[in-house]
């Protein structure tokens, strides 16, 4: 199976996994699925399902119809410094960069359609605009003042969200996750973020 390349933020995990990404059989879906962590994106034309899972952050899936191109990106705040080289975990970069892969793969920005998930408030927050709130707000103005046309979205609330997009069909089906307002996954959560302080994502963590 022929798939583009996604854009992993660790160097030697793109070359180890992402550049030639692992499809593994989804016995659930009966389809072929690439699981996609936070600050990677990807694109492809192949009939394949992306999957990742979100809580506060945020997804957005992009595709042309008519070339049967589209991808996804997972992004983890609406902005941020990138002199720490990983652009991708910030939505800016993040929707700039999945759409400039779609374009360069040959994909035409005037068809682009947009579906978008995630941005939930899945811990308590003591700011009355909590990181889901404020991605959510970023994807959706970022499509607008683009004039892309957004035509399904799943955002906000309390519950994560696991998600599977299928480019070529446009495809999505989510996943409401049992919300997170429990001290074992607001600790982890706390611990993954501390982690992005000290260092690049490394490729095998999850966040919910």
């Amino acid at each position: 199976m022929k798939l583009r390349a996604a854009r992993a933020l660790d160097p030697d995990a793109s070359a180890r996994s992402r550049a030639s990404p692992l499809v593994y059989k989804d016995a659930q879906l009966g389809a072929d699925v690439i699981k996609i962590l936070p600050a990677e994106f990807f694109v492809t034309d192949q009939p394949v399902g992306l999957m990742t899972v979100l809580g506060s952050c945020v997804a957005a899936c992009i595709r042309d119809p008519f070339t049967q191109l589209g991808g996804i990106n997972h992004f983890m705040l609406p902005d941020g410094d990138t002199s720490d080289g990983a652009p991708a975990r910030y939505g800016l970069h993040a929707m700039e960069l999945l759409i400039n892969e779609l374009i360069k793969a040959g994909a035409r920005r005037e068809r682009f359609e947009a579906k978008v998930f995630g941005g939930g408030n899945v811990l308590k927050s003591f700011t009355s605009t909590p990181v889901g709130t404020r991605n959510a707000q970023f994807v959706s103005e970022f499509l607008r003042d683009e004039k892309i046309n957004v035509v399904a979205k799943d955002l906000g609330g309390i519950h994560p969200r696991k998600i599977c997009y299928f480019p070529t069909t446009g495809k999505a089906m989510v996943k409401l996750l049992p919300h997170a307002h429990d001290d074992a996954v607001a600790a982890e959560e706390v611990a993954y973020k501390e982690r992005l302080r000290q260092t690049p994502i490394a490729g095998s963590v999850e966040l919910f």
